[in-house]
């Protein structure tokens, strides 16, 4: 298979599964498995930057008030909420990058990780059946957002988006606005992670190291932002008017596949 097909089967991967709560990084294991490619961490970070990038414009009431109205309260209170949720992941995500964790690559924990997430979906939506949602956003769901955006960095196949939307409808926010804290929190993160990877790779670079085909890292990124912005706004209108149950039964059979295929 050539070369330009495989990344752009990468790049729509990444795209459709970013936000949408199904594991990106997971899914981009799982693929590189099938299609017996070995991609750095770089290139899976860069072109989720990609992705992540890609979302801004779906935005706009919200991206208009941090620039216009940042000086409201309310504004500076989501801001700062949002901040505070990056940076206890960043500043924890920094000290296991300074330690040399790396992701597993075995797809018998993703599918571990895809089958937890999909039971604690159908669960948590159970539960709430027919129970009132708020909207504000609480320093309780702030730090429940970065403890499940850590969750996720460290298992793969867990779900960024997944780990943090649950713990945000456990705690009382309604869908539309867990889905939306969950993917602005995810933008800094994302870029953050992304920008420190690219950093190590141009300033200590690791010996021995396969040299980075930048030519088609740029054409993944590409194509996983045009998909993630589709699906995304896809995404956005779906939680108006349904729950996350259709995404944990997509988890829970992809996790039977998965062990399936490891037999």
């Amino acid at each position: 298979m050539p070369d330009w097909l495989i990344n752009l089967i990468l790049g729509v991967v990444e795209g459709i599964t970013e936000f949408i709560p199904v594991s990106s990084t997971g899914h981009l294991l799982v693929a590189e498995h099938l299609l017996k490619v070995e991609k750095s961490d770089l290139f899976n970070i860069v072109i989720q930057c990609g992705a992540v990038i890609a979302v801004l414009p779906l935005f706009p009431q919200r991206l208009y008030k941090f620039v216009f109205e940042w000086r409201q309260k309310e504004t500076m209170d989501y801001l700062l909420k949002i901040f505070v949720a990056f940076a206890v992941t960043a500043a924890v995500g920094f000290v296991l990058d300074k330690k040399g964790f790396k992701l597993s690559e075995s797809p018998t924990p993703i599918a571990v990780a895809l089958l937890v997430g999909g039971l604690a979906f159908l669960v948590v939506e159970f539960f709430l059946r027919g129970k009132k949602a708020g909207t504000e956003i609480t320093w309780t769901i702030a730090i429940a957002v970065a403890v499940g955006q850590l969750i996720a960095g460290t298992c793969p196949g867990t779900s960024r988006s997944g780990a943090t939307i649950v713990f945000c409808l456990l705690l009382g926010l309604s869908r539309p606005a867990a889905t939306e804290f969950s993917f602005l929190v995810g933008i800094p993160t994302m870029l953050a992670a992304g920008g420190w990877k690219i950093f190590k790779a141009f300033h200590h670079p690791v010996l021995g190291a396969p040299k980075e085909d930048w030519g088609m890292l740029l054409f993944t990124t590409v194509v996983a932002a045009v998909v993630s912005f589709i699906a995304v706004k896809w995404l956005l209108r779906y939680v108006q008017t349904h729950t996350f149950n259709l995404f944990g039964w997509y988890r829970i059979v992809l996790a039977i596949l998965i062990f399936a295929l490891l037999r």
